[in-house]
């Protein structure tokens, strides 16, 4: 079953408050609901045809909004992708928190099964098959949204990862523990559009080479 945002840790995103909270107002609810009508539309057309060929027309219609509604709510049709990759990478690094927290005892196979999780996942997980699959054919305006330094997906993968390894690594100091990251995550990232090994041996070496600038 593919983690829901519920089952995020709050390292991925923050947890509901304490005691629950009140009904949304009608307004507000309509457009929580509106908005993810508009994503998964734009998911489901992403995955049918490539978001290069996804227009706000389409979305709009798929999801049975006005044009005008999409706009207000996404800005233009780079913030409707940038919003939907946020939502569904969210989603994946959940998983991926999963498999890191607690994890098992040894260091190196904890990171091996993370980087595993990642590789075999993202065979599953519609969305980022889609854009993975068009960026190994050439283009897909979407895949910067998954490898650029400045984007919150990369940075979100990076924040996690770093996170994990000070809990395995107390006394690194912050630049090795931010260069370990950084290697995981570009190099995972790497393997996925242009893998180059089977999935475990893949996992295997990106492990073992990560954490040596740990030691």
């Amino acid at each position: 079953m593919r983690p829901t945002m519920e089952a995020a840790r709050p390292r991925i995103e923050a947890a509901t408050p304490p005691g629950g909270s009140q009904p949304d107002p009608p307004r507000v609810a309509w457009r929580k609901h509106m908005r993810q009508c508009v994503l998964d539309a734009a998911r489901d057309l992403t995955c049918e045809a490539g978001w290069d060929r996804v227009s706000l027309l389409a979305v709009a219609a798929r999801a049975g909004v006005s044009r005008p509604s999409v706009y207000k709510e996404f800005g233009n049709r780079a913030g409707l992708g940038r919003a939907l990759v946020v939502r569904e990478t969210r989603q994946f690094l959940a998983g991926v928190a999963d498999a890191l927290y607690p994890g098992v005892p040894d260091t190196h196979a904890c990171l091996r099964v993370a980087i595993l999780y990642v590789l075999q996942e993202a065979d599953h997980q519609p969305l980022i098959r889609a854009v993975i699959t068009a960026a190994r054919q050439g283009s897909d305006s979407l895949l910067p949204y998954l490898t650029a330094r400045a984007d919150p997906i990369f940075d979100a993968g990076h924040t996690l990862v770093r996170g994990w390894l000070a809990t395995r690594y107390p006394e690194q100091d912050a630049d090795a523990l931010q260069m370990a990251a950084d290697v995981i995550v570009r190099m995972t990232i790497s393997h996925l559009i242009l893998p180059a090994d089977e999935q475990h041996l893949t996992a295997e070496r990106l492990a073992t080479a990560a954490l040596k600038l740990l030691q």
